[in-house]
């Protein structure tokens, strides 16, 4: 886009009193036609619109493109970014020959556009993509004589290529603004390596700030974070013509976009209609490691790792007392030179983020030993790899420069061959072995420690199952239970109810803290100072003395940092009383659905309360003496300690499996309408996949900020699990996100949580995760698969048992445990 004029547009501008202005919305400007200040441009749909405005507080007017129908103001592409007018004056035009020109008030061309061509008819239109273009009337292809999508600013649309064509030159990047209140093109830059490799650079001026890696068929190499998702598909174009990204969207309705700021930072917006805002969806630049070049030559970064800088192997520091202050750029020599005459190596590094291709050469057509075979041949070659990881992979990249930009990633890495001398490659094999045989001996050591320590706890449980059997057959004779012997059996401190009397203050209301199905919780100091958790049993409550030494047995023996720690009990008479630790913050639903306490919350928050529960169901299920259900997972029994850490309580229901046990059935049915499993609700199945699909409706609610249960909607009769379906099968996920978090939080996490949330509430216990794989979906970026129907997806779809006159069901429509009773 020059702003040099022929002198046959000099002419034509200078008619420019016969043109008549646009006064009414449309999506297109003809010869004859303008658009002066105050007129708009509005695409067919209505979803973009063209005219003039004055960003932030600057009383420039400049003419742009924005959003109609959502975040009108949003600006999208700016035509004289560089030149603004100074007056509201300014008019657009289409000449005869199809060139935009921008006149200011005195009839100069302050903006133009370029065309490669002329048309019969042009027309310039605004098309509902945000594309603004020049065409024949009477050509429907895309094939324009110009359009705005090849000349972005700091913002690209779904449709838009983002890289260059071979041919032409036309080179389509992104760059920032200099300021909120001026557009003109800032500092930075994000772009298609210039030296002409399919890797992007973010840079500012000509410095290098980060990298995203070569394209290896699925994503950059360096964007792990890029992933098959709800919202867009994308790709990279390379060809002998282009060479160029670009997404499209999924569902149309759905608005996203990736921008880059005045401060250099790459993001993704996308747009939220329940809350009317934009919310990031995901960013570059989040990492130490992600600066480019942080570790030197031969060097690589690791985030997981303090510090985060290392050598590759059969490398060392070229300045080791730089490195000793954490100073790398230096980065690393060979410990053994290369001797190409006598034979050299390659040693393989999984999982890397390839180096930089300052220096490289690809070759599309051949195959991983091809590659090394190429690369053994030319002596200054020093790696390779395979440019295309799909199907196996194919492909080769060769590298023949110091390797810089190297980084360690735990998921979606890359293998990449590093060339080193024959005699270093050997010392590494030997060092590892050597490695190996020590961890061989560890491990050995460690097995024979926990075999005696296991035939030891054989041999004590035996002995006290004995003991346990004499006591039982001792109190059959004497009918009557002794008291103390109970307590003993616990191996839990008791306290009198002197005690606990006096430490809540004679479990004064003052100091309650919450109260449920099966009695209330207190607030309590005991003499020490310790503050303590109370919990008193109903005397009329559903939990009798087995139910009341369920819970004391199994939480006095587990120990997790996510499991809230039973301190001691008390029995007296009718008194049965357990004492936890105190947790300053209370339970998870005072924080999920009180708006106060939520709207103070960040969203870092939630994902550490996720991750936690996670951790806590993990080891009952799978890492603790026996595999624990716990039957009656929900909010309120999710206690927050200071750092908000979550902790889960209430054992009272837990069920205990032993050996290879998996499932089991109950006439009893215990548990939480809103939390329970159909199988288990309906049925009396229970296992671990019962806990599973508890811990997805918490997920659910979590990320709404809604209960499940009583969750209305003016469109359908869905409970919040129906409703966080219809809106993933409408590919609208981010409608269920509760708005407070949206500026602390990245959203390709949340859909992750959702879509884990999802496959736990799934119908079908087969086709639930279990805790160890939910884990694994949280924590990294592997790809998942598409949940099914979940279960009880409806308000009104409550478990109905067959008819009989001899069951009974218990049961409230609070959010307090149920019981259904009924024979088998």
């Amino acid at each position: 886009m020059g702003k040099s004029i022929s002198g046959f547009i000099i002419l034509f501008v200078h008619t420019f009193l016969l043109i008549s202005a646009i006064r009414a919305s449309t999506d297109t400007l003809t010869p004859g036609q303008s658009i002066r200040d105050g007129d708009l441009l509005v695409s067919a749909d209505g979803s973009f619109e063209l005219g003039f405005f004055s960003p932030g507080i600057s009383k420039g007017r400049y003419l742009g493109i924005w959003y109609q129908k959502i975040s009108a103001g949003t600006v999208v592409w700016v035509a004289n970014r560089e030149t603004p007018l100074n007056d509201s004056s300014g008019a657009l035009i289409v000449t005869d020959q199809g060139i935009l020109i921008l006149l200011n008030s005195s009839k100069d061309a302050i903006w133009s556009s370029n065309a490669s061509r002329t048309a019969q008819n042009p027309v310039m239109k605004l098309l509902d993509s945000g594309n603004l273009v020049v065409k024949d009337i009477n050509d429907n292809s895309e094939n324009f004589l110009w359009q705005s999508f090849d000349y972005p600013g700091d913002t690209l649309l779904p449709g838009m290529k983002w890289g260059r064509n071979m041919v032409t030159g036309l080179d389509r990047y992104l760059s920032s603004w200099k300021s909120s209140n001026d557009p003109a093109q800032g500092e930075f830059t994000f772009r298609i390596d210039p030296r002409g490799n399919t890797q992007m650079l973010l840079m500012r001026g000509p410095k290098i700030l980060y990298r995203t890696g070569t394209w290896n068929g699925y994503r950059w190499t360096g964007t792990p974070q890029l992933e098959p998702n709800m919202l867009y598909t994308y790709g990279f174009i390379s060809t002998a013509t282009e060479m160029y990204y670009k997404f499209d969207l999924i569902n149309s309705s759905v608005a996203s976009r990736i921008v880059m700021n005045s401060s250099g930072a790459a993001q993704r917006f996308t747009w939220i209609t329940r809350t009317n805002s934009w919310a990031r969806f995901s960013a570059v630049l989040l990492y130490q490691c992600d600066d480019y070049a942080l570790c030197g030559a031969y060097g690589s970064c690791n985030v997981n790792k303090q510090p985060v800088c290392a050598c590759l192997e059969g490398f060392i520091p070229k300045s080791p007392k730089d490195w000793s202050i954490q100073e790398w750029s230096d980065g690393c020599v060979r410990r053994t030179k290369l001797d190409c005459d006598k034979g050299d190596r390659f040693l393989q590094h999984g999982g890397v983020k390839l180096p930089d291709m300052i220096k490289s050469w690809v070759d599309t057509s051949k195959g991983l030993k091809e590659c090394k075979d190429l690369c053994l041949k030319n002596c200054s070659c020093v790696a390779y790899a395979n440019s295309d990881i799909r199907g196996g992979g194919s492909g080769c990249l060769l590298w023949f420069d110091e390797l810089i930009d190297t980084r360690e990633l735990t998921t979606g890495g890359q293998d990449l061959y590093i060339r080193i001398a024959a005699s270093e490659l050997y010392n590494i094999e030997k060092n590892r072995s050597s490695d190996k045989k020590q961890l061989g001996i560890i491990v050995g050591t460690i097995i024979t420690i926990v075999g005696v320590l296991v035939l030891a706890f054989i041999l004590y449980a035996r002995r006290k199952k004995l003991k346990k059997q004499a006591n039982m057959k001792t109190s059959h004779l004497q009918n009557y239970e002794d008291e103390d012997q109970r307590k003993e059996d616990m191996e839990l401190p008791t306290f009198d109810l002197s005690t606990i009397a006096n430490a809540t203050d004679n479990f004064s209301s003052r100091n309650k803290l919450g109260e449920g199905g099966f009695g209330s919780v207190y607030k309590g100091t005991l003499i020490e100072g310790q503050e303590v958790a109370v919990k008193r049993l109903s005397k009329n409550s559903g939990q009798g003395l087995t139910e009341f030494k369920n819970e004391v047995i199994l939480i006095a023996k587990l120990q997790h940092r996510n499991l809230v720690k039973l301190l001691g009990c008390c029995i007296e008479g009718d008194e049965r009383i357990l004492i936890y630790e105190y947790m300053p913050n209370k339970s998870l639903d005072y924080f999920i659905f009180d708006k106060k306490t939520r709207n103070s919350s960040d969203w870092r928050i939630w994902i550490n309360i996720v991750g936690g529960i996670a951790r806590g169901l993990l080891y009952l299920h799978q890492d603790s003496r026996l595999r624990i259900i716990h039957r009656d997972l929900k909010a309120a029994n999710v206690l927050l300690d200071n750092g908000m850490n979550p902790k889960i309580s209430d054992f009272g229901l837990a069920r205990t499996f032993g050996g290879d046990q998996t499932e089991a059935n109950t006439n009893k049915i215990v548990g939480t309408y809103g939390y329970m499993s159909p199988e288990y609700a309906v049925d009396g199945f229970f296992s671990v996949k019962s806990d599973v699909f508890s811990f997805g409706v918490l997920v659910l609610e979590i990320v709404s900020g809604k209960k499940n249960r009583g969750f209305n909607h003016p469109d359908h009769h869905h409970n919040l699990l129906g409703h966080a379906w219809r809106l993933w099968n409408e590919g609208m996920p981010l409608e269920l996100i509760n708005e407070p978090e949206q500026d602390s939080c990245t959203l390709s996490e949340i859909i992750r949580c959702i879509h884990v949330g999802l496959l736990c509430v799934q119908k079908r216990p087969e086709d639930r995760p279990n805790m160890s794989s939910v884990i694994v979906m949280l924590s990294s970026g592997i790809s998942l698969p598409q949940p099914k129907q979940p279960g009880f997806f409806t308000e009104r779809n409550l478990p109905e048992r067959e008819s009989s006159s001899s069951n009974q069901k218990s049961f409230s429509t609070n959010e307090i445990t149920v019981s259904f009773l009924g024979p088998r």
